[in-house]
Parts: structure tokens; C-alpha cells; sequence
């Protein structure tokens, strides 16, 4: 069989994008390819569940704009199907009075991507929206909601099959023939034939770009966020969400609090230089994966930028004490014996030859292929936006 469309990953992007094809073009045939035995088993169903309001993003952005409009998708897809989730809102806290100007900054920013309801609270307020938060002075983001995407993921599969699409789980793509009117792609256990191809691989997008033959300018760099969960006794001093503010040259958000709509409080993530693209636990190493990226010349490049934060971001890996003062700036009765140790989470960040972290999404066309080489944060609260965009470029 010659597949209409094969897409390269089942993770939310590659999922939400294969639904909204089969949508736009029903009667298509459709084939979705991953290597895993179940989906979203990646960056989809390890990170934290937060739907983002797009407060951060530089207006105009394929994030700013994506994250506007897919919040609003993904919360009437959550509507439609049942899928538990919840608008709670968040704080975004200036723990320095050095910080205030950036949280004047990101307030602005916000009105700008067309957030609603902001507010600006001084010291004394912030204690109304998290009774045990402290700080210099802090936003009310109402925008920014919880959901599980891992469960989103189980119901776009189940609607896929419904609609007749395909989906093959332990499929690793291992080559890409392409041609002007057919791709051929070869895996561990089948050869597949398909007129478009998309690419959302996530944590190996560039490698199955540079298998189609596709020049993508940058480098997928794995980092890990690192996370400890608050026991049951702690659990009273978070209401919601407790965000830091962000360092502006570095596209993470810092370590926080976040609730689960599970009822989990989640603390963290740092994020330090992954050795391997799947490996989870503290010493996985992988020499293939540290070649593949040591090797290249923007690596070294974002080393000498940014080593300073590196070894910050290492120390609270390795030292729980660190970690905890993170926390503490935020909510200071947060104890030792409070934090455990939680599953880690892996974030695909693209880095550019001049060695700058790549901060917008990637979209890359070239004949009949499309490349999601970059969907960081906040690609999960986007994905319906991204596959709409998708599904038009097709």
C-alpha cells in the first residue's frame, strides 16, 4: 500500500497534526509511525500538564501566536471529549526587587499576546492568591490552566482509529528514500511507501530530517528537568501554580510549583545537559547521542555563553540542598523532608551554529515534506494550532 500521508512520531504533536489532516482531507490514508509501544511516551507524558496562557513568547512569535490560539483548541477539544483539566491560574513571582522590572517586562508582554484579567500584586497581595508564597511582588496569570496531555494523547489515538487512521507502535524509522512522487521508508520490521511525509519526532526530528536528505541549520540538544513532588504533608502550601521570574537569556522558566490534576504538587524543573535523548535517570549515557551533538560546532559555542548557569543548574541536580533554596525563594516553608524525588522529563531544544538556543518553533518545508524541527514549551498547548498549520501546508 502507498500511504496519502505517513507522520513520524506519536507524541501530541504528531497525534493532534494526524487528526486535524484526517479532518481536513477525510478518506485519506494515513499512516502514524512510532518506535515506542504506546504513545506520548516522551516529552508529551513527562512534563508537567500545564496549559499555557503565552505570557513569555515575543509578540508576533510562532510560539506567541500558536500557544493564543491552540490554548483556546485544546481546551474545547478537552470540553468536547471529557478529558478532565482546569483553569487555575498562576503566579509569577518576583522573589528580588531586581526582578520587578522584568515582571513589569512580562506583564506588557502579556498584554501584548492579548492575555486577559492580569494582575499586578505587591507584596502583601500575593499571600490572597497562595497564602505561603512570598515575594518582592508578583502577576495574577487567570489563563494558565492543568491537564494531563498523556490522556489527550489516548483520546486522539482512539479517534484516529476510529476515523481509520493507522498507527504503528515499536516502528523505528531507520531510512528515508525520497523522491519527486514517493517516500520510502524503511524500519525495523517494514518497508512503508507514502506521497507526504511528516516529520514529529520530537527529541530526534533533526535525525529524521537529515535521513530525508533535509539541511535543518540546527542541532536537537536533549535537556533534562529534573523534578521532586511535595509528600502529602506539604502538600497545603500550593494552591495552584508558583512560577519564578525567568531568566531572559535562557529559554527555561526555572524551577516551580506545579499542581496536577491528578492532585500532585510537582516542584521543579532545573534543566541540565542531557547524555543521552531518552535517558531518564541521573548517569544514563549514551556516546552516540554525546558524539552526535559534542561534535557540532554551536555546542561549544553555548558552552562558553552559558557555562555559568550549567554548573547552577548542576549543582541543584546533584545537591538537594540547592534545589531547595530554588524553592524555598518562592514558598520559604518548604522542608527537606517535604521534596522527594521524582521521573525526570526531557525537553528536544534546537541550538543554532552560532551556539544561541533556538527560541521560536521550526516548521521546515522542502517538496512533499514537512519538519517540526523545534516545538519546545509550549508545543503541548499549541498542538492544535501547529496541526492546523501543518494541515494547510499540506
Amino acid at each position: 500500500m502507498v500511504y496519502d500521508i505517513i507522520v513520524i512520531g506519536g507524541g501530541i504533536i504528531g497525534l493532534s497534526t494526524s487528526y486535524q489532516i484526517i479532518k481536513d482531507f477525510p478518506g485519506k490514508k494515513i499512516l502514524v509511525l512510532e518506535k515506542e509501544s504506546s504513545v506520548g511516551e516522551h516529552q508529551t507524558g513527562r512534563n508537567s500538564g500545564v496549559i499555557h496562557s503565552g505570557i513569555y513568547y515575543q509578540p508576533g512569535s510562532l510560539k506567541a501566536k500558536n500557544c493564543r490560539y491552540g490554548k483556546e483548541l485544546l481546551i474545547q477539544f478537552c470540553k468536547e471529549n471529557g478529558i478532565k483539566h482546569e483553569m487555575c491560574g498562576k503566579l509569577i513571582v518576583a522573589s528580588k526587587k531586581e526582578d520587578k522590572k522584568a515582571l513589569r517586562f512580562l506583564f506588557e508582554r502579556g498584554k501584548k499576546n492579548g492575555l486577559k484579567g492580569l494582575k499586578i500584586l505587591n507584596r502583601s497581595q500575593i499571600v490572597e492568591f497562595e497564602p505561603y508564597a512570598v515575594g518582592e511582588g508578583a502577576i495574577y496569570c487567570p489563563e494558565t490552566g492543568i491537564v494531563d496531555y498523556l490522556e489527550v494523547c489516548n483520546v486522539l489515538s482512539t479517534k484516529l482509529i476510529d476515523h481509520e487512521v493507522k498507527i504503528k507502535l515499536k516502528t523505528e524509522v531507520l531510512s528515508i528514500d525520497t523522491t519527486k512522487n514517493e517516500i520510502v521508508i524503511s524500519s525495523n520490521n517494514k518497508e512503508y511507501k507514502t506521497k507526504f511525509l511528516v516529520n514529529c519526532s520530537g527529541l530526534h526530528s533533526d535525525r529524521i530530517a537529515i535521513l530525508s536528505k533535509v539541511e535543518t541549520f540546527s542541532k536537537i540538544i536533549p535537556f533534562k528537568g529534573e523534578y521532586y513532588h511535595l509528600n502529602n504533608n506539604a502538600k497545603h502550601l500550593i494552591k495552584n501554580l508558583i512560577y519564578p521570574v525567568p531568566d531572559p537569556l535562557y529559554p527555561f522558566l526555572g524551577v516551580h510549583f506545579t499542581r496536577s490534576v491528578h492532585g500532585d504538587i510537582e516542584a521543579g524543573p532545573n534543566a541540565v545537559l542531557a547524555w543521552h535523548r531518552e535517558g531518564y535517570k541521573k548517569f544514563d549515557f549514551n556516546l552516540e547521542d554525546f558524539l552526535d551533538y559534542s561534535l557540532y560546532p554551536g555546542f561549544w559555542k553555548m558552552v562558553r555563553k552559558y557555562w555559568r548557569t550549567g554548573l547552577k543548574e548542576y549543582s541543584r541536580s546533584f545537591i538537594k540542598n540547592e534545589f531547595l533554596k530554588s524553592l524555598q525563594r518562592l514558598v520559604p516553608e518548604i522542608k527537606k523532608e517535604d521534596i522527594i524525588a521524582s521521573p525526570c522529563g526531557i525537553r528536544a531544544q534546537a541550538l543554532g551554529i552560532d551556539g544561541n538556543l533556538i527560541d521560536d518553533f521550526i516548521i521546515q518545508r522542502k517538496d512533499n515534506m514537512i519538519h517540526v524541527i523545534n516545538a519546545p514549551s509550549p508545543a503541548a498547548t499549541s498542538c492544535f494550532s501547529i496541526a492546523h498549520k501543518i494541515s494547510d501546508l499540506l
